[in-house]
């Protein structure tokens, strides 16, 4: 026969209990069913929070299987209503051998001493509470429990059975005095992690990643620790965590330790992730060119900004896509050899733990040698009338083949092209000025206005009727002006020796010469034009009466 315990004497304060529970059945079926949980005065050492296995179980209070296992002896220890059976039970439940772990006697004052080498201050969920014989309320034998719950280091909840006394859930203070003498570490619970953590992400120098904690049993808080190679990285504690330049190439992984109250810490570690690739620099401004392509001119290149910045930047010109040789810095003088071609900046970036970047300008207008030099400005020949034709002729530029391109204008517009231009109607009374562009590959493009003096005048035609009356003469004349609707302006009538002065108007004049002898007299008619009307004079005779 396997060697038995001696009886675990209840605590007083379940003495307590049962006399309680003794007091309400004498007070009859008034009270019966109102009190079913027995709870200590306010100066007790702990607080019933349940009794009985049935009145725990509708309190929902667990007792974990005993009731039914509570026959079977554990730990050599006597089965039934017994505390350290109890205890057994529950501990062989949680995985441990029943087999009494120390040689010697089984009473609950002995469990602690027999322990003493995993018996300490510190309550733990899943632990034994111990008390030794005749402390905290426990009798003779002492007593132990199952710690359920720890709610502070000075607050815990435990079940517990008792020697001829019955099954409790109970709320144990260090304040009140029942506090156990120790807490024996046999099979405490832990923290049990049943899906591993994960680094989620792509591992990209200067991009987070975050860690997946994983699964555990019971719900916990976490602490991370990120490693790189295997090994804790400084600081790296945070739920994510940005890769470092310095860590390009490494893998790595993330470890967890889950707390609760109450419960032994657990860690674990996540699979390795992928190593660390080079991280990408992001531009924040392009790079630009200003200045004139121009033979001479100096081209300036913006600098370009990266987030993170870059620790090193290069710079090469190019000339219609090829590197221009010794051409490195920030400004560029454009020599011959650029001529004819589009030029273009390329900025290369490096950071260390990044990619390189290479950015490129847009490229300039192509390159030309200046602008072309007008050495002697062109002028006009010709007489600025109707019918006649005004000639350009060529001044002196550089460079001397460049092309020549002639447009007339009347009054601005253009009406003609070429080195001549015929003078017609239509130009009368208005201003013509010549254009010449000279243009070449190469060179800007220079361009002169050359101005005919004054306003295209017109020629003039007179015809002259005369009727001769007693004393004087009729003489009608009238005016003619190609590009001129209705000609105007003074007229000077002579027949025989005297003159008469008019105007023409709408191109007609009569005018009337009196005080003239009898017999043939001759007419001369001068109309003396405008400004832009030449001149003109007809003959004529008249019979006066």
């Amino acid at each position: 026969m396997p060697q038995q315990s001696q009886p675990s004497h209840a605590p007083r304060s379940t003495r307590s209990a049962r006399a309680l529970a003794a007091v309400t059945l004498l007070l009859g079926t008034v009270l019966a069913g109102l009190v079913t949980v027995p709870v200590a005065p306010a100066n007790a050492a702990s607080t019933y929070l349940c009794t009985g296995y049935a009145g725990c179980t509708k309190a929902g209070y667990s007792h974990a299987g005993y009731q039914a296992a509570s026959k079977q002896m554990y730990w050599r220890m006597y089965s039934g209503h017994n505390c350290t059976n109890y205890v057994a039970y529950r501990l062989v439940s949680s995985g441990m051998p029943n087999v009494r772990p120390w040689t010697g006697g089984g009473n609950a004052e002995n469990w602690g001493k027999a322990m003493s080498s995993i018996t300490d201050a510190v309550p733990m969920v899943g632990a034994v509470a111990w008390w030794n014989k005749n402390t905290g309320g426990a009798g003779s034998s002492g007593h132990v429990a199952y710690v359920e719950q720890v709610v502070s280091p000075t607050e815990i909840v435990v079940s517990e059975d008792s020697w001829r006394g019955d099954f409790h859930w109970r709320r144990v203070t260090k304040s009140g005095g029942s506090w156990p003498s120790g807490f024996i570490h046999f099979n405490d619970k832990v923290v049990v992690n049943d899906a591993p953590p994960a680094v989620v992400g792509t591992p990209v120098v200067g991009r987070p990643v975050s860690a997946e904690p994983g699964a555990w049993q019971p719900t916990a808080s976490f602490r991370y620790q990120w490693l790189a190679g295997g090994k804790a990285l400084a600081g790296a504690t945070a739920a994510t965590f940005t890769p470092t330049p310095g860590l390009k190439g490494k893998r790595l992984a993330v470890q967890v330790t889950a707390e609760r109250k109450g419960y032994a810490a657990a860690s674990a570690t996540s699979p390795v992730a992928p190593a660390v690739a080079p991280g990408v620099l992001e531009q924040t401004a392009a790079p630009a060119l200003t200045g004139t392509p121009e033979v001479d001119q100096a081209l300036t290149l913006a600098q370009p900004s990266f987030t993170p910045a870059a620790e090193k930047l290069k710079v090469e010109w190019l000339a219609d896509g090829t590197p221009i040789a010794g051409a490195a810095g920030w400004k560029l003088v454009l020599g011959q050899e650029q001529i004819g071609a589009v030029v273009s900046a390329r900025v290369t970036a490096r950071a260390a733990g990044y990619q390189k970047v290479v950015v490129e300008t847009e490229p300039t207008a192509r390159v030309i040698a200046g602008t072309i030099e007008v050495r002697r400005a062109p002028v006009v020949k010709g007489v600025s009338r109707t019918g006649r034709t005004l000639t350009a002729v060529a001044g002196d530029h550089t460079p001397a083949d460049a092309q020549v391109e002639h447009t007339w204008l009347r009054d601005g517009t253009p009406v003609g092209s070429g080195a001549t231009y015929d003078l017609t109607p239509q130009d009368v009374g208005r201003v013509i000025t010549l254009r010449v562009d000279l243009t070449a590959p190469h060179y800007r493009s220079a361009s002169t206005t050359v101005r005919v003096p004054g306003r295209v005048a017109t020629t003039s035609a007179v015809s002259v009727r005369t009727n001769g009356r007693k004393g004087r003469a009729v003489v009608v004349v009238d005016v003619a002006a190609p590009g001129v609707a209705a000609p105007s302006g003074p007229v000077k009538v002579k027949v025989g020796k005297r003159i008469v002065e008019a105007k023409v108007v709408a191109g007609r004049a009569r005018v009337v010469v009196r005080g003239l002898k009898a017999g043939r007299q001759p007419v001369v008619v001068v109309y003396r034009g405008t400004a832009i009307i030449r001149s003109s004079r007809a003959n004529a005779t008249v019979t006066v009466r």
